[in-house]
């Protein structure tokens, strides 16, 4: 008896450590690299630069606020573009009120403008902030949905 098997992919995801010495810039590169990986990325220039531009944000706001590394994590769950830094800091992240005087202190605000959706989860031992993007024709999720 032959079975018909669902081979497509279904989840996968990859984490990695930068260190304030390394940069954003590897990050960026990581990402990128991870993302080619995706089916979707190919079509989609401008959510593929969303990611990298929110790697870049979260990656600095562990740097400079947090003073500590970012471990980032990747998971496609077939729905979503899970981007996941952690940080050692527990201080949750804030929206700052727009003040055109200053030169930073922005960084959440572009990753609510870039991602579908963002969360933070307090942890023990600092915190994570998670975003989440869909691929181009993907549903939005209704307000108190979630993404799988």
């Amino acid at each position: 008896m032959t079975r018909n098997r669902d081979t497509s992919l279904r989840a996968v995801g990859w984490a990695q450590s930068f260190p304030v010495s390394r940069g954003v810039r590897a990050g960026r590169q990581w990402t990128r690299e991870h993302l080619d990986s995706l089916p979707w990325t190919k079509d989609a220039p401008d959510t593929v630069d969303s990611v990298l531009l929110a790697v870049s944000e979260l990656i600095t706001n562990a740097h400079v606020h947090a003073h500590s590394e970012a471990q980032v994590v990747l998971t496609w769950d077939s729905h979503c573009l899970h981007v996941s830094v952690h940080d050692s800091d527990p201080v949750q992240p804030v929206q700052r009120s727009e003040d055109l005087s200053m030169t930073g202190g922005r960084g959440m605000a572009i990753i609510d403008a870039l991602a579908d959706s963002w969360t933070t989860h307090p942890q023990r031992s600092g915190k994570t902030v998670s975003a989440c993007f869909l691929p181009p024709g993907a549903t939005t999720p209704q307000h108190g949905e979630t993404v799988n």
